[in-house]
């Protein structure tokens, strides 16, 4: 039996959030935090965006019960940067953008580091850019 949505009840009617917008907002958010090199979905999401549909959810699973939600995000953290500070940083963010565009409760960010992701050197970089030009 699938649960109730949460619902936003105004004088012009009700306002219901799809667990899918709230899963946006936290990517949104995660991916503006500095060290997070990616989200890292599984092979599903990759292959929708591989078919051009760029998902802004992806790596993301969200419980919403009443007016509280609990997110979990799984995280691509680039090489060089402290993943404790990284996740702490990610956690924070992600509460204040889900509870501000929300007004959901959120009761617990998980976040799991699932790699680490190296820079590539300006040369590899160039040397791919050439490649791609011919």
């Amino acid at each position: 039996m699938e649960m109730e949505k949460p619902e936003i009840n105004t004088e012009l009617g009700v306002i219901r959030i799809a667990d899918e917008v709230v899963a946006t907002v936290a990517g949104l958010a995660a991916k503006d935090v500095e060290g997070v090199a990616a989200m890292s979905g599984g092979w599903g999401s990759e292959l929708v965006e591989k078919l051009g549909r760029k998902s802004f959810g992806k790596g993301i699973k969200v419980e919403v019960s009443g007016d509280n939600t609990a997110i979990d995000i799984f995280i691509v953290v680039e090489f060089g940067y402290a993943i404790p500070k990284v996740a702490e940083n990610v956690q924070k963010e992600v509460k204040m953008a889900v509870e501000t565009m929300t007004g959901l409760n959120v009761t617990a960010v998980d976040v799991h580091i699932v790699g680490v992701s190296m820079k590539k050197s300006e040369a590899e970089e160039e040397m791919a850019a050439d490649i791609e030009t011919e």
